[in-house]
């Protein structure tokens, strides 16, 4: 019996990815059915739901689920969720599509998967404001004194994908017909829920934690992922290999940084560098919630939560992402509520006068001693071409990333921020 954390929702790895003849046979029949045009969102959310990372989901979610995720933490049915997964249509698609039709989600030229529609609801544009401000608004000073709505539409990509979104969303189950290009292009490193959990298994593993990335490891994740390891029987290094925001460096580059690391600082054994294909929603707190309730179904019981974790621009507290998870809503139903558990990790630096890595909680010096790190900071120093402060990341990962910069022909400017520049600190 696995001492695994359960897979999130009671009914173990909820796979929509179909296989063998019956794979055939629903690409024969996607073939002749109303084909849809999704986002990258909708294509990395499908994959998910194929490979069973968004279990229990079984397709994009219906107006009740919808709802109750974003006011509550929750579905309709009670089980914990804590940002809503749907799929946005034309009016015009919308309106040719039938309650029971079967149709074909598409993208690129590739059907990606079949869905039963079984709910259509239309999104106003108060429904996106109203989503957007129960999913992205936080408590940093971009979000409070009413200068939310003043900032995030020109500045949060998150709030930016929803008001841009289709007016109807619609629901139903979905049938997987492929992983996309992510087995090919990321051998060994694209990994699924039930290739991750087999593989803490032959370890030995039953207490892992996951560190969540979406830039370059710099000296503070390395020492987050080495703090874990010290307490837990080993790490999954996790990093997004779906798309990003202009200017954030692609998945390629930064999952070879991560490989020379691993191999030039960590005891291999202890650590597995994996990649998910997501898009970033930039929804701060409420994605470090998501991050925590996929990595349980990848087998994960401690989710790495530092300073403004998934954060973008101002918008959140830099511990608002900590604090998230003692305020979610529990049933006492371990099917229903969410087991994997925060590690919180207060703000982690160099100091020079304690001649390491320490943390708020650790280090007595001012600030003057201390080199601030985060991966915004990092890509705005290599995209102008500045000097890397010392200590602020490993040589060889930092001579791989300038080989990327400088094989650049256009260059996106980096915003930096309060808690990126460590003013707020």
């Amino acid at each position: 019996m696995s001492k695994l954390v359960a897979p999130h929702g009671g009914k173990g790895l909820v796979c929509a990815l179909l296989h063998g003849s019956e794979l055939e046979a629903e690409k024969q029949k996607a073939a002749g059915l109303k084909k849809i045009q999704v986002s990258d969102r909708a294509k990395g959310d499908l994959i998910m739901m194929g490979i069973g990372g968004f279990s229990p989901l079984t397709g994009f979610m219906n107006k009740a689920d919808w709802k109750g995720v974003c006011e509550n933490f929750q579905m309709a049915d009670g089980t914990f969720w804590p940002v809503p997964i749907t799929l946005d249509v034309t009016k015009d698609d919308a309106n040719a599509i039938s309650i029971g039709d079967e149709i074909a989600l598409e993208t690129g030229g590739e059907i990606m998967a079949t869905m039963k529609v079984e709910e259509k609801f239309e999104m106003t544009e108060a429904d996106k404001k109203w989503e957007c401000e129960k999913v992205f608004m936080g408590e940093g000073e971009e979000s409070v004194d009413g200068k939310f709505w003043e900032i995030a539409p020109e500045d949060h990509p998150g709030v930016i994908m929803v008001m841009n979104q289709k007016d109807v969303n619609i629901a139903g189950t979905v049938k997987v017909l492929t992983q996309g290009e992510y087995p090919k292009e990321y051998p060994g490193v694209y990994l699924t829920p039930a290739e991750t959990r087999a593989m803490f298994e032959e370890r030995g593993w039953a207490n892992v934690a996951a560190l969540q990335l979406r830039n370059p490891m710099h000296r503070s994740h390395e020492y987050l992922a080495k703090i874990a390891i010290e307490v837990c029987d080993g790490v999954l290094i996790h990093s997004l290999i779906g798309n990003l925001k202009p200017g954030d460096i692609p998945a390629d580059t930064r999952v070879k940084a991560i490989e020379i690391l691993i191999d030039n600082y960590f005891v291999k054994d202890n650590v597995i560098n994996a990649g998910y294909p997501l898009d970033m929603r930039y929804a701060g707190p409420r994605e470090g919630l998501l991050h925590a309730t996929f990595r349980q179904n990848y087998g994960v019981n401690n989710m790495l939560i530092g300073r403004d974790h998934a954060g973008v621009g101002d918008f959140y507290g830099l511990c608002e992402a900590q604090e998230i998870f003692d305020r979610i809503p529990t049933t006492g139903d371990a099917a229903k509520d969410l087991l994997c558990k925060p590690m919180k990790i207060d703000w982690t630096f160099y100091c020079h006068k304690c001649d390491g890595m320490a943390s708020l909680r650790t280090c007595c010096h001012d600030k003057d001693s201390r080199v601030i790190l985060s991966g915004t900071k990092l890509r705005k120093a290599l995209s102008e071409g500045a000097e890397i402060v010392d200590h602020f990341g490993r040589d060889e990962v930092l001579d791989h990333l300038k080989k990327y910069y400088a094989s650049l022909t256009e260059k996106v400017e980096v915003k930096m921020q309060g808690a990126a520049s460590g003013d707020s600190m």
